[in-house]
């Protein structure tokens, strides 16, 4: 049985200390207590932290001393009691102080309640400078916070330490034998540095330098993974967040010796012992609590903002975090006595520097960011070293208890282990590798998709494709299946089986009856407000709603071209079709999981019982479509220009996904955890993992759509809205774009823009847009994927990272460089131009940022190899263009398409992820860095990187082919022809027993 001694409880706090501050570290970058609510998260940690503080004053002097801890000739780092004043418990009382009885308010001095509010006042100005920085994260530097240590150890230096003689050395101080001729030189010399070490001036000045450099190394590591979020040139806030975070280091020393200083502060217990309190920090706590809780007040009413935030998540978040803090707060006014502010500054900084350490190393696991081991080492050696010179310094110069040795040498021997975990990760780091990626994504996209093809195109007949669809759904076929597979086959349709796609849009439908299905398409096609357009199926007729938007009506109507050549086999059904770019329905995760389950699991008919023929009485079941008023009420919900992140998007990911547990609010740096599932080094290696959210919870500050959508009415509960594209996880019913159908974007080349062979287009990246991706009122463009790839070429200040050969031969590795270095000093030519400045309240802000240019005939694209192709408002109108020509479409976005399933990355077209960190490296390895370089084996000169043009003509001709063999309008014919009758079987009452038999 563990016998709680104060040595024990001691050596408890210290526990408590080291695990709180882990915990903050490892979980500050992940949690929603600071992004969301910066201000209202530290008015509660400082208000639970000051109320726990001032309950633990009153019980303090209940805390028993270790009997060891003697202050004869015991230094104690900026001590606890001024020159002249007798030690703890030795002090006697003044006739006039105050005893047990009187509140321990009135213990406290007139002169001393100045200073708590001195304190105080620097604490909100620290809260300030922290909300600023918070706010504007994505120009904040990184790395000033690991000086605070040297920093306190620097104060402690000049206020103590020089006026003080060093120690002298005596026989007893290793065990009371000196060293003699029989021991060992080496030995020796070790124990005389030893010695000087813990007895010299600077002995608590250079393990907090050793700190220091460590964590200045590691910051190191986030050079050329900073995000692509913009920091705007023209707002000057770079320099300003870069003073902001140097002043926020110095005034965190000033607070820790403050701190320290107001310690001594005590009480006076009845039996007239003075003890220490940490009373004075929960007054001063609770001093920020309240000063900040009537100025945040204030500001949200002034700015409308809600007081509160409705997210449990953040609660939850919020009561975590504020534990961990009153935690390490409780346990250092423990261990302050005892360790000094030096020390209890020392002890977290090492925490800090070593698990930012490890959070690098561990994420460097994979090819990017490359971090060199030498460096890693380097950084991992001076941490290691800081925190052992300090526990070495404490038993040294005999300021450590002596009951507590035996501890000591237990965090000696934890701080070696972790030393040791750490060399695993430095051992494990990639080096230079001998392939290049894109090359192994090349080879791996082939194979995939000739797997796939053949599974998609398997059956040669109609029974072959019956038993497939059999196999594959567990249903039968519906109705008119033979008409459709004849129409596909007529048609050259190389897709047959694999329309997954549709199995998975309508799954969640099959759990609702019949009849909910048909009113709720009447309740949303007749209401003007839901921003959609109907058509009506009627003996083989197509019937468009009178009373459409006139803008959109074009969209309606090329929906009906593409039903005409087949509506003859179809059943009577009204279709809504969603007018809007945006997706409509995004039902969560939970509900639609159960829908799921219920259209999953039900029972397969056997052919005996099967109704081949449609219900006959089908037109009774529709209600009419006009006049389109006739609704009242409406089941969506208008949530534009808004950020739709917490309430539509990361609800229809899982509960333990990172979208729903985690916020990523740096915007400074990359999110590696988040690109880790789908990328090899910087490359996506699948693009629907790529497009899926629920892994990738900064995509709340990347896309348009994300941040302010410019059109979104939206439902939470399930829908019949037919859709041309959708984020993952939404529920709308994807049908193949009437935007492509109709052409209102054509690949026609002409004798004044022709479409040359690969090899003869300008080797230059091409892309020339709007801002139309989303609504930008108060800076949300600066993380829109447009804007971001603009300024990622014209006006970027972040280095950035190139993977290039190395000088190994026939090796890669990842280069850091100057945003300018890959067009000045690789060569690499970019042409990428906003052409026009829209949908935004600070449009003149983003023109002052980025050039723009003049408007250019599409047909012009054709003079350039590599096409970006990016995310509007909703899916790109262009890809099917891009993929029809001869060059390369370099592809990144969210948004999903009828053809994402049928289209594969690196065969048909080069993804991109959505950050664009992998732009240039991309774009290197197709179009090569002319800069001579010496060959470290012939030493002759040689280009740096030849371009990949076999490669590249490859892909370019595989995305023409693939595009003109099944991706044509035929081929939306035959998707949206299946869709329909899958819909019509789910819109009859005899549903159930209605399937297709030969």
């Amino acid at each position: 049985m563990v016998s709680l001694t104060a040595d024990t409880g001691l050596k408890a706090s210290v526990g408590v200390f080291f695990l709180s501050c882990t915990f903050l570290t490892t979980t500050y970058d992940t949690t929603f207590v600071f992004a969301d609510r910066p201000l209202s998260s530290i008015v509660f940690v400082c208000l639970l932290s000051g109320i726990s503080l001032v309950i633990l004053g009153r019980f303090f002097h209940h805390i028993p001393t270790p009997k060891s801890l003697s202050h004869k000739n015991r230094y104690s780092v900026i001590p606890l009691v001024e020159p002249g004043e007798s030690p703890l418990g030795e002090r006697p009382l003044s006739p006039g102080s105050p005893i047990g009885g009187l509140p321990i308010l009135k213990s406290l001095k007139y002169g001393k309640w100045i200073r708590i509010a001195a304190v105080s006042a620097i604490c909100c100005i620290r809260v300030e400078i922290y909300r600023r920085v918070t706010i504007r994260i994505e120009c904040a530097p990184t790395g000033y916070t690991h000086a605070i240590p040297f920093l306190v150890s620097l104060f402690d230096y000049w206020r103590n330490q020089r006026s003080r003689p060093n120690g002298q050395r005596s026989s007893d101080d290793f065990g009371g034998e000196p060293p003699t001729e029989h021991l060992c030189k080496i030995t020796a010399l070790f124990k005389r540095l030893y010695l000087y070490l813990g007895r010299t001036r600077i002995r608590y000045v250079i393990p907090t330098a050793l700190l220091m450099v460590g964590g200045i190394i590691t910051s190191s590591f986030h050079n050329g993974r900073e995000s692509t979020y913009i920091c705007p040139f023209i707002s000057g806030l770079g320099p300003q967040l870069r003073a902001l975070r140097v002043f926020s280091a110095i005034l965190d020393s000033v607070i820790l010796i403050v701190a320290a200083e107001m310690f001594r502060d005590g009480i006076r217990t009845p039996e007239g012992k003075r003890k220490q309190s940490p009373i004075s920090w929960g007054y001063c706590l609770l001093g920020v609590a309240s000063f900040w809780s009537v100025t945040g007040i204030w500001l949200a009413r002034r700015n409308h903002i809600p007081i509160l935030d409705p997210d449990t998540r953040y609660f939850r978040s919020l009561f975590g975090q504020a534990s961990l803090v009153v935690f390490s707060l409780v346990s250092a006014s423990h261990l302050l006595v005892y360790y000094g502010v030096v020390g209890i500054s020392t002890m977290a900084g090492f925490i800090t520097g070593y698990f930012t350490w490890a959070s690098a190393l561990f994420n460097g696991q994979e090819p990017f960011p490359f971090i060199p081991p030498s460096h890693a080492f380097m950084a991992l050696a001076t941490i290691f070293l800081g925190a052992m010179l300090f526990l070495c310094v404490r038993t040294a110069s005999r300021e450590e208890q002596k009951s507590l040795w035996g501890y000591n040498i237990f965090m000696r021997i934890l701080i070696s282990i972790m030393a040791g975990i750490g060399l695993i990760l430095i051992f494990k780091q990639p080096a230079a590798g001998s392939l290049h990626p894109i090359d192994l994504l090349i080879y791996d996209g082939r194979a995939h998709h000739k797997t796939w093809l053949s599974q998609a195109r398997g059956s040669k007949n109609l029974a072959g494709a019956v038993q497939e669809y059999r196999r594959r759904y567990n249903q039968h076929p519906p109705p008119g299946f033979d008409k459709w597979y004849e129409y596909a086959t007529k048609r050259s349709s190389v897709i047959i089986d694999d329309f997954d796609q549709i199995y998975e849009d309508l799954l969640p439908f099959r759990a609702l009856p019949p009849e909910r299905l048909r009113s709720l398409t009447h309740e949303v096609a007749t209401n003007p407000f839901n921003d959609v357009g109907a058509i009506a199926i009627r003996n083989g007729s197509v019937n468009l709603q009178v009373e459409i938007k006139p803008t959109h009506r074009w969209m309606v109507e090329g929906a009906a071209q593409i039903i005409e050549p087949f509506s003859q086999y179809l059943p009577d059904m009204d279709l809504v079709f969603n007018l809007n770019d945006e997706p409509r329905v995004a039902v969560p995760w939970d509900k639609a999981t159960q829908l799921k389950s219920q259209g999953k699991y039900q029972s397969f008919i056997t052919e005996s019982n099967l109704v081949k023929e449609w219900s006959a009485d089908r037109d009774a079941g529709w209600g009419a479509l006009d006049p389109a008023d006739q609704t009242g009420f409406t089941m969506f919900t208008d949530f534009s220009w808004q950020n739709i992140y917490d309430r539509y998007a990361s609800v229809v990911c899982p509960p333990s996904s990172k979208a729903r547990t985690q916020r990523i609010w740096d915007r400074h740096g990359i999110c590696l955890s988040c690109i880790r599932p789908h990328s090899m080094g910087q490359f996506p290696v699948d693009w629907n993992i790529a497009s899926d959210i629920c892994h990738q919870p900064d995509l709340i500050w990347l896309h348009g759509f994300m941040l302010s959508p410019a059109s979104l009415k939206v439902s939470q509960d399930l829908a019949p809205v037919f859709s041309q594209s959708k984020i993952s996880g939404f529920n709308d019913i994807l049908f193949p774009s009437p935007w492509n159908y109709v052409d209102k974007v054509k690949y026609e080349p002409s004798k004044e823009f022709p479409d040359p062979e690969y090899t003869n287009k300008e080797n230059t990246l091409f892309w020339i847009g709007s801002t139309s991706e989303g609504v930008s009122r108060k800076g949300e463009w600066k993380g829109m994927p447009r804007q971001r790839l603009t300024h990622l070429v014209q006006n970027n200040t972040n280095q950035v990272s190139v993977l290039l050969p190395s000088q190994d031969p026939d090796s890669y590795s990842y280069q850091i460089m100057p945003s300018h270095a890959p067009t000045e000093k690789l060569g690499l030519s970019v042409n990428i131009h906003l052409s026009d400045v829209v949908r935004c309240d600070d449009c003149g802000e983003q023109l002052d940022e980025m050039h723009t240019a003049e408007h250019v005939e599409f047909q012009s694209h054709w003079n350039y190899r590599y096409l970006v192709d990016l995310d509007g408002a909703g899916f790109s109108g262009r890809f099917l263009s891009f993929l029809r020509s001869n060059s390369i479409p370099f592809k990144t976005g969210l948004f999903r398409q009828w053809l994402d399933s049928r289209v594969t990355s690196w065969l048909h077209f080069v993804p991109l992820d959505i950050r664009l960190h992998d732009v240039w490296s991309t774009l290197a390895y197709f179009a090569g860095v002319n800069v001579s370089v010496t060959d470290p084996v012939s030493g002759k000169e040689k280009v740096l990187m030849e371009p990949h043009d076999l490669q590249g003509k490859w892909i370019a001709e595989e995305g023409r082919k693939w595009a003109n063999k099944a991706l044509r309008k035929e081929d939306m014919e035959i998707y949206l022809f299946r869709l329909l009758l899958e819909w019509g079987r789910l819109t009859d009452d005899k549903r159930d027993v209605l399937g297709f038999k030969i």
